[in-house]
């Protein structure tokens, strides 16, 4: 959105309305008949200036479809934003979608539990019972006091590379996109890079994303599709799917260098103060070797620094803990080996971010 007055204004009038009690969405007035985007019909005009009542919530439509909406005037692109009282949609969900809500409180319990901790962490096998279902099917198509507040500002979902592409800059072949890029007899073609080069050579009309996690390469017409390489990848049981190569952790993070079968080569930064959980890993050992900072390891019964340019060796089924034992962030390069070297090998026995449960 770049058009800060105009968005506004639009916040204005839907607040006006989720005081009413109304459950107000933000509609945008189309500008092409666009297939990537839901729609909203509305009905009649309330008492805020363009604001609406919500007639209907449309799927993403085919061309055909797109184009009559565009015509008549009575639909605007749903931007799956929305601007409620907690009491009005808590009331929604208990009306429309009790379902829903009862896992959802269950959460809510077990992290106000967790109030005195350090840290908060949602319990997987909770969040797990929690119904996956957008917003718009538990509630907003069922509910009576839905309203829409029709947006005259520029916007866009940045949902797809498609419209990540459409924020750059096109050259004189329609070439887009961001990083260090080569085109050589290429057209109408965005490329991502982050970490590398990337050069394109007698193709058009492709999108080629490069980052440390994956590669996809996708014609334009097929960018929809991309949900299914991450159903396939789930599918596998594939690590792509959940993970990032840089995962962030309440002590600092981790990024995954280089796997392969029996062997794991990470970067691990703990931040000042920060300190990994005492755990055990039952397939893997550990070799570390400090590449800035202070590190202070605890390996079985032992309590000892670690300094830069020092390396220390952590044996299979071995208690153990990494601490910053300095000002500045510590950082190290981890190799771990063994028969199985999944993130889920680990059993902690004490934490000072509340990760072991009583």
């Amino acid at each position: 959105i770049r058009d800060a007055a105009a968005f506004a204004t639009a916040v204005e009038g839907a607040a006006s309305l989720a005081r009413k009690g109304w459950l107000a969405t933000f509609g945008i007035v189309p500008t092409h008949p666009e297939t990537g985007y839901g729609y909203i019909r509305f009905a009649e005009a309330l008492d805020v200036a363009n604001t609406f009542r919500v007639d209907r919530f449309i799927e993403k439509p085919p061309l055909a479809d797109a184009n009559n909406y565009v015509a008549t005037g009575r639909h605007v692109w749903n931007s799956g934003m929305f601007c409620f009282t907690p009491s009005a949609i808590l009331e929604a969900f208990a009306q429309h979608s009790p379902a829903v809500l009862d896992p959802v409180r269950r959460v809510w319990q077990d992290l106000r539990s967790q109030a005195n901790s350090s840290m908060m962490e949602i319990d997987p096998a909770l969040f797990a019972a929690v119904p996956d279902i957008s917003i718009d099917y538990a509630v907003m198509e069922k509910a009576g006091n839905v309203a829409v507040v029709r947006g005259a500002f520029d916007w866009s979902d940045v949902g797809s590379w498609q419209a990540v592409s459409a924020l750059c800059e096109p050259d004189a072949e329609g070439n887009r996109g961001q990083g260090a890029r080569v085109a050589i007899s290429t057209r109408d073609t965005f490329v991502h890079a982050e970490d590398r080069v990337v050069a394109t050579v007698g193709v058009e009309n492709l999108v080629i994303v490069d980052t440390p996690d994956a590669v996809l390469v996708a014609h334009r017409d097929h960018l929809q599709r991309v949900r299914e390489v991450v159903s396939e990848l789930k599918a596998r049981g594939h690590d792509a799917y959940k993970l990032h190569r840089t995962v962030a952790r309440p002590w600092g993070a981790f990024t995954v260098l280089q796997e392969g079968p029996g062997f794991k080569i990470k970067r691990i930064e703990v931040k000042a103060g920060g300190a990994l959980s005492l755990q055990m890993h039952a397939h893997r050992s550990e070799h570390w070797v400090v590449v800035s900072g202070e590190a202070r390891v605890t390996n079985g019964e032992r309590v000892y620094s670690v300094q830069v340019n020092e390396s220390t060796f952590i044996p299979l089924k071995t208690r153990h803990r990494l601490e910053n034992a300095g000002a500045d962030p510590l950082v190290m390069i981890e190799v771990q080996c063994g028969d199985y070297v999944g993130e889920d090998d680990i059993v902690r026995f004490d934490d000072q971010y509340g990760r072991v449960k009583a």
